[in-house]
């Protein structure tokens, strides 16, 4: 089984790949038709041009600037750190959904992609769409962006992420934990079948070694492919529990929505994580279900919607960890 088949890749002479067959991009979509409740407007805005990175941002077509704000989720997309962008048309659709679902803010990141950039260059992306975020909030009526400004709770922040965007989240969370965000409060991480690796095999990724979505090989090839040059998956950008430079602020991150499936290869991982936050003191609410497979939310229409109605009550509160 050829990894570099299965992912449809081809590695070049100087480290980064071809990937041959690109997903179909989403265009923002500023305007809603006859003010649809479910569908999201959105808007590209850029974040570090020198980095060719930006940010897509969802708002509610019926959002105004009434006393009643919404709360402002930053997300990272998935794609084993390799693949997508926030405006592939899968991770367009999703944020629409829960953007008009919640309701909320959502501002989409694109981050850089490895090997081209190898972590934490994605780490390092999310953060500085943080304090983007900050710096609207702080701008406010003198220049900061009119979508956040009029509709944003900057006080209801929340990070998301979806597989290696639920990766992300995570060490993001943690580098942003000694940085002043005021007025900006991050509330929570909603974290959906987070990407993590290690070198010992779970019975999980054994048990489903050849998932349609995420098979051994395949797992493996992103994982060399985004991870520094000669680390192995107990490198802390993969497992989670071994000992980082971060280990002691864990029991610092606000609480968290977790959130996974039986038939996922990684599920095992992403209890253990789950295990491992609750024993640094972090308030984690595990939604685990028997059924679905990596990443069905963004194919299965019943799974999208029990998602975003599991995270409305559960995720989407503020408050401090208890």
């Amino acid at each position: 089984m050829d990894p570099y088949k299965l992912l449809n890749i081809a590695l070049n002479p100087d480290g980064t790949i071809t990937r041959l067959n690109p997903n179909p991009l989403a265009p923002p979509n500023p305007d809603s038709p006859q003010q649809d409740r479910t569908v999201a407007i959105s808007k590209d805005v850029p974040l570090n041009p020198s980095k060719n990175t930006f940010l897509r941002i969802f708002r509610p077509p019926t959002a105004d600037s009434s006393a009643n704000k919404l709360p402002l989720i930053i997300y990272f997309h998935g794609g084993g750190f390799v693949f997508y962008s926030a405006a592939t048309v899968m991770f367009h659709d999703s944020c629409n959904r829960m953007s008009a679902g919640f309701p909320a803010v959502i501002v989409s990141v694109d981050y850089r992609l490895a090997p081209e950039h190898r972590l934490p260059a994605a780490y390092e992306d999310a953060v500085e769409a943080i304090l983007w975020v900050r710096d609207q909030a702080l701008l406010g009526a003198d220049g900061g962006d009119p979508w956040l400004r009029e509709s944003a709770d900057f006080e209801k922040c929340f990070l998301m992420g979806s597989s290696s965007g639920g990766n992300i989240t995570y060490h993001a969370a943690l580098r942003a934990l000694d940085i002043d965000l005021s007025p900006v409060k991050i509330q929570g991480l909603i974290i959906n079948q987070p990407y993590f690796g290690g070198v010992q095999r779970t019975e999980s990724e054994l048990r489903l070694a050849d998932d349609k979505i995420v098979p051994l090989p395949s797992n493996d090839l992103m994982w060399s492919l985004a991870l520094p040059v000669d680390a192995d998956r107990d490198h802390e950008y993969a497992n989670p529990t071994v000992t980082g430079p971060f280990e002691e602020k864990i029991g610092r991150l606000p609480r968290c929505f977790l959130n996974g499936y039986g038939g996922d290869p990684l599920v095992d991982r992403q209890k253990e994580f789950g295990r491992m936050l609750e024993s640094r003191g972090v308030h984690v609410v595990n939604v685990f279900h028997e059924d679905g497979f990596h990443a069905v939310e963004l194919f299965v229409p019943s799974k999208a919607q029990a998602l975003i109605h599991n995270i409305q009550p559960k995720g989407l509160k503020g408050g401090k960890k208890s």
